[in-house]
């Protein structure tokens, strides 16, 4: 499903993940789901990150992009703005997604984007909006993630991810 592309991250963020070892293409993609979807994040920071998914490959028997492939798009959009948020420290953790459908699409590029509705110290809240090439709102979704302290066990678990 194609190259992944480079995700623009802010110099800030990349020199605090660098400075521990940490690939953040790898951590903030998709992972092996998104990949197998298509899903490919184009730019990202705490403030608003930006992915796009096909919808060929991710129908339902209808010929209509599932629901659930863009509750996908949504979830990893909205993680990876938590996970910004949270900084190197934090580990996001989804607790709560809804989906909200509006319109079927039968082909093309559905493109999502995040942005926060509430960044706390425990919490991070993001309205995720999935667009079709015409702009047309195709998905509202909202995803509250926890934010936890990383854990010891955690750091190996998120240099080997990807």
């Amino acid at each position: 499903m194609g190259e992944q592309q480079q995700v623009k991250f802010p110099q800030e963020v990349i020199d605090e993940y660098a400075a521990l070892g940490v690939d953040l293409p790898a951590l903030f993609s998709a992972g092996h789901l998104g990949t197998r979807m298509g899903v490919q994040i184009v730019e990202a920071s705490a403030d608003r990150v930006v992915g796009t998914m096909p919808v060929e490959g991710n129908t339902q028997p209808y010929g209509l992009l599932h629901g659930g492939a863009s509750a996908v798009l949504a979830e990893t959009l909205g993680s990876v703005g938590s996970m910004l948020h949270g900084g190197s420290s934090k580990i996001a953790v989804g607790v709560d997604l809804n989906c909200t459908h509006h319109r079927g699409v039968r082909s093309g590029l559905v493109t999502g984007v995040a942005t926060p509705v509430h960044r706390g110290r425990s919490t991070a809240t993001y309205e995720i909006v999935i667009s079709d090439e015409h702009g047309r709102r195709v998905c509202t979704a909202r995803l509250t993630c926890l934010l936890r302290d990383v854990n010891p066990g955690d750091a190996d678990q998120i240099r080997t991810a990807g």
